[in-house]
């Protein structure tokens, strides 16, 4: 058993594919199929079910998972730690987002303050952000709804209200303010779900017994506004949008619900070695918020 075979039986795991798995570890899907043979061989019991080139964790394989986590777990923070004791000022930090966007202005100071740590981006919903860590995929996420979960952390990056964002000439136009009776009709520009504005269109909707009219979802959360723009329907922005898109041809008005709001914040695993270069871009992403919205101190 060495680490080359337990990172494949990891890959393998998550994949419940040995193809995929290979195309992951960027080697020939026979030499997979060969080092899973040799690690069952090794611990004398079957990890998986096969049907094929899928595969399924067995119960056993189920279990060993969780030390095989654990165990290069604790390498991957090792190897930080030492890094950082030799005072190098590198590394690397992953970094998952609902929408990269947001992010634009924050990575390229950070970047320029820090140009020996590499960044890596994901852009995620918030279930796939909560498997990116508990898998360590992940070192942060910046996220705005809450990531339930054992050992995880939490700063408030921002908090912000969300406001309804209209067409130009639209009939609410004219207007600074619109109840949610005057929208339950209007066909909605939202995200899929996932996204937080759509949990939270679907949220503010269920407390009148209603479900919104979608004229059109997708995956990019910044193609809202534009697309609101462009005639397509009404929709719920943040106010940080505003400033951020200004060129998008829409009226800005309040909606009058309760906890019509948005909290960013940057989310990770509280029972890892958090690296230099970690806590470096943690504390550039709070100062990077701070001037627009109250932040807060890490809780569990």
């Amino acid at each position: 058993m060495d680490l080359t075979s337990l990172r494949t039986f990891r890959a393998v795991a998550r994949h419940q594919h040995i193809s995929r798995a290979a195309a992951e570890l960027r080697t020939a899907q026979p030499a997979v199929s060969r080092t899973i043979a040799r690690l069952e061989a090794d611990l004398g019991v079957l990890l998986f079910d096969r049907q094929g080139r899928s595969v399924r964790l067995n119960r056993y394989g189920t279990a060993f998972l969780c030390r095989v986590e654990r165990a290069l777990g604790e390498l991957d923070d090792a190897r930080r730690e030492l890094a950082d004791a030799a005072g190098l000022d590198q590394g690397r930090v992953v970094v998952a987002a609902e929408t990269l966007l947001t992010l634009s202005s924050l990575l390229s100071a950070f970047r320029a303050a820090h140009p020996g740590v590499e960044l890596r981006l994901h852009q995620s919903t918030a279930e796939v952000m909560r498997r990116q860590l508990a898998e360590r995929e992940v070192d942060l996420c910046v996220a705005s709804q809450p990531l339930r979960g054992a050992g995880l952390r939490s700063v408030v990056l921002m908090e912000e209200d969300v406001l309804l964002a209209v067409p130009v000439g639209h009939p609410l136009a004219g207007r600074q303010r619109a109840g949610l009776e005057d929208v339950v009709d209007e066909p909605f520009v939202t995200t899929r779900p996932g996204h937080w504005q759509r949990e939270l269109l679907d949220r503010l909707f269920a407390t009148a017994g209603r479900a919104p009219v979608i004229t059109c979802e997708g995956d990019e959360p910044a193609a809202t506004q534009f697309l609101i723009g462009a005639g397509l329907g009404i929709g719920l922005i943040p106010a940080l949008a505003r400033n951020e898109s200004p060129e998008a041809p829409v009226h800005w008005l309040r909606l009058d619900v309760p906890d019509c709001r948005r909290t960013l914040r940057l989310v990770r695993r509280a029972d890892r070695y958090v690296s230099a270069a970690e806590r470096h871009f943690e504390e550039a992403a709070v100062a990077h918020f701070a001037p627009r919205g109250r932040g807060a101190s890490l809780t569990e």
